[in-house]
């Protein structure tokens, strides 16, 4: 039975990949920010008894991300197999993605960047001591396609483009760094497409019904590319059917 660390679990994609990692017969240690946020997990605590653990997690705060992974390593019965990270910030409140550059607010751009980009960066720089105990280990996290910097035709969304093209460049740079020291630890961008979620769902309606993927769909697409993306190179950007996406 591999174990598996999936940060963001409490609704979307998150919860999607802990429902579908219990449903392979995984272990999950599933993080959650606050303890309304906890409850949601409560119906797959008791449908797979043993197998989910809840662990509190604000990315946005380094000594959570630390006692968090203190808590998981006093509780592993094996190395960790995959950390999935699948936080992410879009809107929140009177803010939403900006139609242009008057619209913008630096508090709102730092706020993006802390959760979308430093937050996943400070969660692998605490949990890959953990990680490279595994012979074949994978840290992957949820970009988006909208970071893509040669993709940009259309502008806009300044704080979200610019959190997750940060997100990825720092990827890429540990990617680096980590291949040097961890050959056998993987890292990955991934591009989910647009899936129905909270996050999504102010902006779906302008989305064709064939493009716009639930949450089981697009968990499934994911974990097949995870799946055949492992023993390959580190430090790519891959989309929901396997292909490269361009930095």
């Amino acid at each position: 039975m591999a174990t598996a660390l999936v940060v963001g679990a409490t609704r979307g994609i998150g919860q999607g990949f802990v429902r579908a990692l219990l449903q392979r017969d995984w272990n999950v240690y599933a993080s959650y920010r606050d303890f309304a946020g906890a409850g949601t997990l409560n119906a797959l605590t008791a449908a797979f008894p043993g197998q989910l653990h809840l662990l509190q997690l604000d990315l946005a705060e380094e000594s959570s991300i630390v006692a968090a992974t203190g808590i998981l390593q006093q509780h592993l019965d094996e190395p960790l197999a995959l950390a999935l990270c699948c936080a992410g910030l879009l809107h929140e409140g009177e803010h939403l993605p900006e139609k242009s550059l008057s619209q913008l607010s630096g508090d709102w751009l730092q706020r993006a960047i802390t959760v979308n980009a430093l937050g996943p960066l400070l969660l692998l720089k605490h949990v890959h001591p953990l990680l490279v105990q595994h012979s074949a280990s994978q840290f992957a996290v949820i970009s988006a396609r909208v970071g893509s910097i040669s993709e940009n035709q259309l502008g806009g969304w300044y704080s979200y483009r610019a959190s997750k093209a940060a997100l990825n460049m720092l990827m890429k740079t540990a990617a680096i760094e980590m291949t040097r020291r961890f050959p056998h630890l993987q890292l990955l961008c991934l591009h989910p497409g647009t899936t129905s979620t909270d996050l999504s769902e102010p902006f779906s309606k302008r989305v064709a019904p064939e493009k716009l993927f639930t949450v089981e769909r697009s968990v499934h697409q994911l974990l097949r590319v995870l799946d055949d993306a492992r023993n390959g190179p580190s430090g790519r950007f891959l989309s929901w059917d396997g292909s490269e996406v361009p930095w």
